[in-house]
């Protein structure tokens, strides 16, 4: 066995607002205002709406595409799974996501507003990474060494996706010690142990892993 290893960025909420700053005045910068912002569910809640505070703008909504799950797991291709609930036609529209990686979230973003006949469609992300085949109009940031980031929104949620994969990759019950050594190892993750025995609590009770006595398993049923 040959598990997956690979860096790990988690981001502070220091970090995202610093961020999310620079992405604001590169828009306003820019010189084009939209009529409407649209967020991205879910990595893109957050960023959108501080986007909007510092452009002193209020017209914001949202559509949900999956591409990727807890703990970078990655689906077989994105999908819009909530559509835009309000009309677009000859407007402005300005999609927010949190990162670029594949691109495929904003391709298809793209792709769906298009359609539904806006004036113009803009992109802005904090992070893009050059890994990415869709390139957007506004970002913060460029990573050309990959890495997963975790932003403070969803950083106990993908520490669990992590830790699942972690569990997964074993054939024997791991100690909390083993599984924190694991994640630092692979993922270069340093959790404490209070961090790691809510994880494992989670887990147990999502029905994901299941402790025997010190040590834990994932749940294979």
């Amino acid at each position: 066995m040959n598990p997956e290893s690979f860096s790990c960025d988690l981001i502070t909420w220091s970090e995202f607002y610093d961020l999310a700053t620079s992405l604001s005045r590169r828009i306003k910068s820019s010189g084009w205002r939209p009529d409407l912002v649209v967020a991205i569910g879910r990595g893109g809640y957050v960023p959108a709406r501080v986007v909007c505070d510092f452009l002193v703008f209020d017209l914001l909504t949202s559509m949900k595409v999956e591409h990727w799950g807890i703990g970078a797991q990655k689906k077989n291709e994105a999908q819009i799974r909530f559509p835009l609930a309000t009309e677009i036609s000859g407007k402005k529209v300005l999609i927010v996501d949190d990162v670029t990686d594949t691109g495929d979230t904003l391709t298809i973003a793209v792709s769906y507003v298009e359609s539904l006949g806006p004036k113009e469609t803009r992109t802005a992300v904090l992070q893009h990474k050059s890994s990415s085949e869709f390139e957007p109009n506004y970002y913060a940031e460029k990573i050309t060494e990959w890495r997963w980031i975790v932003y403070p929104w969803a950083v106990h949620e993908d520490l669990v996706g992590f830790t699942e994969r972690v569990l997964s990759d074993s054939d024997l019950p791991m100690s909390p010690d083993q599984i924190r050594a694991d994640l630092k190892r692979r993922f270069d993750i340093d959790l404490d142990e209070d961090q790691m025995a809510e994880i494992l609590e989670d887990l147990v009770d999502l029905r994901k892993g299941e402790r025997l006595g010190p040590a834990y398993r994932v749940n294979r049923c």
